[in-house]
């Protein structure tokens, strides 16, 4: 299984050319070649690459916690778009109580941290300990559903939505940023940056690392599988609330809203490494940029086509993904 940290990475991985820095070169040669020659208006690649940008640092976050719970539980959480879209009801509920919409948010983050401890530890433990590998894909699939009605039938299907809390826009390289994204890209870029030094830096770190490389051995030396599994779990549903609580000012809500965010998850999570944080992070930022320059050349859905083509290219050239290990 892949470790979640790459702190723990051999020192010969170490010393081998970084993924990221080969990805990163490859996607400012092509940004360049489109900008300078790409037959499109200058300004509106660099707006579509600035909206890009601020995108992927939102994908990042919901696939970072997708990303956690594979490494750790060796499950494919089916239900994480159900809980991004059930974190932004919170806020959306919270906020038409009169909270601002950020402070929602923080209250909206533990909340779901004690969902996910509680989805995990009741109706996933006995299945990830056991070894199932379709148990946990049923229950999670079925959670998703469970979620989704719940909501419908307490929301309703008509599309809601929250003011932001901040108006106007700010200037970055000459495109136009409204203030929402900004915050949601700094917002996400901070919570993946404490998350990674968590598991690089703390006793709780270290427990979950171990139990990704080895939870037989893990076990062995004194640490409580079940209880690492719902903290992971509870820190994947975490992640989840801050993604959703920063995207509610500039999303409208509907209960099936998440849905469309689970694929483009599983593709990010896949094409930076299963299991991988950074690879995640990586992987939401090439994402986001394939989706919105992509955008310009074939609008519509039509981006999705070189998302999944990026996404087969990949695979074809590394299975493992950019920042994960051959099994």
């Amino acid at each position: 299984m892949t470790v979640v940290a790459e702190s723990a990475a051999t020192e010969k991985t170490r010393r081998a050319v970084n993924p990221g820095v080969t990805v990163g070169g490859a996607l400012v040669v092509i940004l360049a070649v489109i900008f300078f020659v790409g037959g499109k208006d200058q300004g509106l690649v660099g707006q579509a690459i600035v909206s890009g940008l601020l995108l992927g640092g939102v994908y990042a976050l919901i696939s970072v916690g997708l990303t956690l719970i594979f490494g750790v539980l060796g499950i494919v959480n089916f239900a994480q778009g159900a809980m991004l879209t059930l974190a932004m009801y919170i806020v959306y509920a919270l906020s038409t109580a009169g909270l601002p919409v950020y402070v929602a948010t923080l209250l909206a983050v533990p909340v779901m941290f004690v969902f996910g401890m509680i989805v995990q530890a009741t109706l996933l433990t006995k299945l990830t300990i056991g070894g199932s590998h379709e148990g946990p894909l049923l229950v999670t699939l079925g959670l998703s559903l469970l979620i989704i009605n719940v909501l419908l039938m307490v929301f309703g299907g008509r599309p809601k939505s929250v003011e932001a809390p901040v108006d106007g826009s700010i200037s970055i390289l000459g495109t136009v940023a409204a203030w929402p994204r900004v915050l949601a890209f700094v917002g996400a870029a901070v919570v993946a940056i404490a998350l990674k030094s968590v598991l690089e830096r703390t006793r709780l770190g270290l427990s979950i690392r171990a139990v990704a490389s080895n939870s037989e051995g893990a076990k062995l030396v004194g640490v409580d599988i079940g209880r690492v599994y719902a903290l992971t779990f509870g820190i994947g549903a975490a992640c989840v609330a801050v993604a959703g609580g920063l995207m509610t000012p500039f999303t409208s809500l509907t209960p099936s809203v998440g849905e469309q965010f689970t694929i483009l998850a599983f593709v990010i999570v896949v094409l930076g490494g299963l299991g991988s944080v950074v690879g995640a992070m990586v992987g939401g930022i090439v994402i986001g940029l394939v989706q919105t320059v992509g955008a310009l050349y074939l609008p519509g859905t039509g981006s999705l086509i070189l998302v999944f083509a990026v996404f087969v290219m990949v695979l074809f050239l590394k299975p493992e993904g950019l920042y994960g290990g051959r099994r």
